[in-house]
């Protein structure tokens, strides 16, 4: 049985090293140029190589964007970008437009180029078509079933890799190529400008009656007519495996840290688990259930993977994500006190319950003890953001255990 490799998403440095630690076997991420996430943080040539070197020191491996529909005035740069990308090493470059991948090709000759979803990759003659062009891996296109993907595996080589996405948001496009966005904005998806007006609340006007707004009604809260559910693929590995994916890619740039640390770590365990033995990963499936209900997500679908999907996939009550844990911030060091380094992203006070998340799935639970700031002084709170703070937990940390709280409504 070949293990698929966990392919993670990260927005900002933290979160890559985050990804790494909790278990992805590679983390892709976004340039500040040709990415088509630019509303992501994204990392500038410093934090790329930083990042590079730390993932390759824990064996795992990073794959760098550059899949916007070009336009003629940005080939002019690419060239550069890719010469500069060519000096920090990235172990791959998601591609989508044909232009972009023939100058990446030339440039950087050693580099492995893998084929985006933008690309529509529907059937084996597109992979054939792309391999002969020196791609390595070609990411299915979100349209595809499981039998589909089954027999693209068997009609092209072995050495020709498949990734395609198991989790996270489903955009309302094909293969994320969306024009709803510059039209009603003038932002468009293709450059990496989306403003997801698939998400947006509508209503309905009569031609003769142009100031009377009408909702669209489902039920009494309304509809929201593109909102389809996030993918979720954690209950069906064993299909996943059957149909010979070797990337299993996890959606979202711009989530954040204790998202990514959630999805990688359930993902990871349940990945191993069935590796390991097919009944152990039954068993653990309640586990891998709750857990990746632990962040935030907008209920889940299994998307085309089973067919066509059907109203069931759309969420028609509410376009409310659901969030169960609010990130506290991470363990970075730890002082000759024995009391934890963090930088906080949210507030949190002394005498409050929390969880400390640990790479190896255990949650464990604490109180908080002290805050000191940077000074030593004592503080009974922690409401700046970004700020240095020790912490004391009545219990050791490492580095990277994640600090958490569970939220009584779970809504954002």
């Amino acid at each position: 049985m070949k293990r698929p490799e966990l392919l993670i998403p990260a927005g900002s440095l933290e979160v890559l090293k985050i990804a790494v630690i909790f278990g992805a076997d590679a983390v892709y991420i976004g340039g500040e140029a040709f990415s088509l996430r630019a509303k992501a943080k994204n990392f500038s040539m410093e934090e790329m190589a930083e990042g590079i070197a730390f993932a390759h020191a824990h064996g795992a491996k990073v794959y760098v964007t550059a899949n916007i529909l070009a336009h003629n005035e940005d080939l002019k740069d690419a060239e550069a970008y890719f010469l500069a990308l060519k000096e920090i090493g990235p172990d791959a470059l998601i591609i989508s437009d044909p232009g972009i991948f023939d100058i990446a090709k030339n440039v950087c000759p050693e580099t492995e180029l893998h084929i985006s979803t933008q690309a529509n990759n529907t059937n084996y003659g597109t992979y054939l078509f792309w391999q002969k062009q020196g791609a390595r891996r070609v990411v299915s296109a979100r349209e595809l079933s499981l039998a589909e993907i089954k027999e693209i595996r068997r009609r092209i080589p072995k050495d020709l890799e498949i990734e395609t996405f198991i989790h996270g948001a489903m955009c309302i496009s094909y293969s994320g190529r969306c024009l709803l966005s510059n039209y009603l904005t003038g932002r468009d998806a293709n450059q990496g400008a989306c403003t997801h007006p698939c998400r947006w609340k509508y209503s309905v006007v009569e031609e003769k009656r142009p100031s009377e707004y009408m909702p669209v009604y489902e039920n009494e809260r309304g509809t929201f007519i593109f909102n389809s559910k996030d993918l979720c693929m954690i209950e069906y590995i064993p299909e996943l495996f059957d149909a010979g994916i070797d990337s299993f890619k996890i959606e979202g740039r711009m989530k954040t840290a204790l998202y990514v640390a959630t999805v990688a770590r359930t993902y990871r365990k349940a990945i191993d688990d069935y590796m390991e033995s097919p009944e152990l990963y039954k068993q653990n499936l309640p586990w891998y259930i709750s857990q990746i209900s632990n962040c935030t997500y907008r209920q889940f679908t299994t998307g085309f993977f089973f067919g066509k999907p059907s109203e069931e996939s759309q969420i028609y009550d509410s376009n409310t994500y659901l969030k169960e844990y609010t990130y506290l911030g991470m363990a970075d060091d730890f002082d000759e006190r024995g009391m934890a380094v963090i930088r906080q992203r949210n507030k949190f006070s002394v005498g409050e319950e929390i969880e400390v998340m640990k790479p190896d799935g255990n949650n464990i639970t604490a109180t908080v003890r002290r805050i000191l700031d940077e000074e030593g002084n004592d503080m009974e709170s922690a409401p700046h953001p970004q700020q240095k703070l020790f912490v004391d937990l009545g219990m050791p940390l490492k580095r990277f255990d994640i600090l958490r709280r569970k939220e009584e409504d779970g809504k954002l």
